[in-house]
């Protein structure tokens, strides 16, 4: 029962150790479905409604919203799906860039920030350090195609589900 306690104590500072390593910077959000400039206006507005957000800068040419994040804000990347879906279009492909500190990642390896868990897929061993454009793979951040591919690639369950135990679990890719 002590050794019990010894490793849960263990794996507890480990995880809080490792949340403070790493920082949303900013997301680039590809839109799908914005024909105008009325489309570009709705999902600015949606998304300006989300407090962690600092900055919106649409390129209507691309589809795409950069979104800079408050410093230190707690970031969810389902609202900021949820807000786009709100004003009736979809994302379609979401690259987040984080300021890691020292990360060590592998293929497979499951990172814990904030309430969430992050499962980098695809990626070659290595430590992050700085600033670092991630891809988000989960099942609405990306094609059908390309969820089927990536979904044959790995074992975890929790690449289908989205879920680890009570954590919601983003996928990851470099």
């Amino acid at each position: 029962m002590k050794n019990f306690k010894i490793v849960i104590a263990f794996f507890a500072i480990l995880i809080s150790a490792t949340t403070v390593k790493a920082q949303f910077v900013k997301a680039d959000v590809e839109v799908s479905g914005l024909t105008c400039s009325m489309c570009q206006l709705a999902t600015q507005k949606s998304l300006k409604t989300l407090d962690f957000i600092s900055d919106i800068k649409p390129d209507l040419n691309k589809n795409i919203y950069v979104l800079t994040f408050k410093k230190g804000a707690a970031v969810d990347l389902d609202m900021i799906k949820k807000k786009v879906k709100d004003a009736g279009f979809s994302v379609s492909k979401l690259v987040a860039t984080f300021n890691f500190k020292d990360v060590k990642v592998s293929n497979d390896f499951h990172y814990k920030y904030g309430n969430d868990i992050f499962h980098f897929m695809n990626v070659p061993s290595k430590t992050l350090n700085g600033e670092t454009k991630v891809t988000v793979i989960n099942k609405d951040f990306i094609s059908a195609n390309d969820f089927k591919k990536f979904a044959s690639q790995t074992k975890y369950a929790c690449y289908k589900t989205g879920v680890m135990g009570d954590a919601k679990v983003f996928h990851l890719t470099i």
